[in-house]
């Protein structure tokens, strides 16, 4: 594990992956390393059965101490639909009450702008979304559920999320969105990266109904914009 300095910022996201690129173009047998990032450190994993750790960390250090800090890296904003029904949003009201908002204002704060992708994990396709406004932060629930619906969308402390799939979880669910985040029977099961932004939009359960639909025959896809800062 490589670790950054122990804060969240968007700066030291795009170091971590302007290095990934670097590796990936540069480091020898790139192909037998999986590298998971995350907040503020790097997970590499080597799928070969045997390393000289040391001759292999001074080879990362030397792509870190030569990669190109002006790599652009391929970003997008998607945009994904969320029915704050109260039906959905199980902790909606009470999380607005805890907040000292109406529960039009919170949803408001929630879809006013897009989120950084920080991390995936927890679960396959669990996005760990940061940038959530003060206004909104929350502490988990005391007590966590056994099971949180496919597609509910939570906070918890300074972030939001969107569980791929039904699990046990903590955070405050406050509504749900109807397309999936992970499939996988697709080539690429997971369609959004570390780095790329999330905005939510507020829908009616009858534009979640048609989506959810529309999602499982395969004919809805998100918003996607390119990133280019």
């Amino acid at each position: 594990m490589i670790q950054w300095p122990l804060k969240v910022s968007e700066d030291i996201l795009y170091d971590i992956l302007a290095f990934i690129e670097s590796f990936k173009n540069t480091f020898p047998e790139a192909e037998k390393w999986e590298l998971i990032p995350a907040y503020n450190s790097l997970t590499l994993v080597t799928l070969s059965k045997s390393i000289n750790f040391l001759s292999a960390k001074a080879a990362i250090e030397k792509v870190y101490t030569s990669r190109n800090k002006e790599i652009k890296i391929k970003r997008y904003l998607w945009k994904l639909p969320v029915c704050y029904d109260l039906e959905f949003g199980i902790d909606l009201e009470e999380s607005a009450e805890a907040l000292g908002l109406d529960i039009k204002d919170l949803v408001a704060k929630h879809t006013n702008r897009p989120y950084t992708v920080y991390g995936i994990g927890f679960l396959p396709g669990f996005m760990y979304l940061g940038g959530l406004p003060k206004e909104l932060e929350i502490n988990r629930r005391s007590s966590p559920r056994a099971k949180v619906l496919k597609g509910s969308v939570g906070l918890a402390a300074q972030q939001t999320g969107v569980y791929p799939q039904d699990s046990p979880g903590g955070w405050n669910i406050i509504g749900n969105c109807p397309i999936p985040i992970f499939n996988p029977n697709k080539e690429e099961p997971c369609f959004v990266n570390v780095g790329d932004r999330i905005e939510f939009y507020s829908i009616s359960r009858a534009a979640y109904d048609l989506h959810k639909i529309e999602a499982e025959v395969g004919i809805f896809k998100p918003e996607k914009v390119a990133l280019n800062d």
